[in-house]
């Protein structure tokens, strides 16, 4: 089991990582939120502990990032200790909430229940601004307006949606919606991608897929250094 601890406080961090590996468990620890969401990108975790005022990429936002890919577990471990924090972090999808100054027997045993829940779940509805996708129905809505695609422009959607905000290049998107490698000359992406805006974005007035030149494209609604 893997765990990536979110935590300024280098002591803490540091006895978190100490205890927690001597219980068997492999630990990575980071004290950047931001530093953290490129962790997070590179490598699988069974549980997160997170602190929440972190630098770079402050706690809560951090969670919003992580539940809108997987349901890993998430452990909030702060000196907040207002109710209202431990409400907003329950109602932002965290799955406990400990308070510091804390317990290890009590987080060890925080930790095991909640890696014994079983394996995530795969994240299934994904919003963007007005825009909402359900991949078990297969259902495109904006707006309050049903919209219809192909298989290929689902998927392609569903790809740009569940990385909101990341610039995506079109090699990346081409092996995974066409699942193929292809020559930078070729223009698939680009095609599929106006296809895609023609029913996603035209009938509306806000944009929501975006060109980064020399980069990509991405899908969100507050694009920076963009095209249209």
């Amino acid at each position: 089991m893997r765990i990536l601890i979110v935590e300024d406080e280098i002591k803490t961090a540091d006895y978190l990582h100490k205890g927690l590996s001597e219980s068997g468990y492999t630990v990575d620890v980071v004290h950047d939120g931001l530093l953290a969401r490129e962790r997070i990108l590179e490598g699988h975790f069974d549980l997160f502990i997170l602190d929440v005022m972190v630098p770079g990429m402050d706690g809560w936002q951090l969670l919003q990032f992580i539940r809108s890919r997987w349901q890993t577990p998430v452990l909030f471990l702060t000196a907040r200790d207002a109710v209202a924090y431990r409400v907003r972090g329950l109602e932002l999808g965290a799955d406990d909430y400990l308070i510091k100054p804390f317990s290890f027997v009590e987080l060890l045993a925080r930790v095991r229940t909640l890696l014994r829940r079983g394996p995530p779940r795969e994240v299934h509805l994904f919003r963007a601004s007005d825009l909402e996708l359900d991949v078990l129905q297969r259902r495109v809505v904006r707006q309050g307006q049903v919209i219809h695609l192909t298989n290929r422009e689902f998927a392609l959607l569903h790809l740009l949606i569940s990385h909101e905000n990341e610039v995506l290049s079109r090699t990346h998107i081409a092996s995974q919606v066409w699942n193929m490698n292809f020559d930078s000359d070729t223009n698939v992406v680009d095609v599929a991608i106006r296809r895609l805006r023609s029913k996603i974005d035209e009938p509306f007035d806000m944009r929501l897929i975006h060109t980064v030149r020399g980069m990509g494209y991405c899908l969100g609604s507050n694009p920076v250094s963009t095209m249209p």
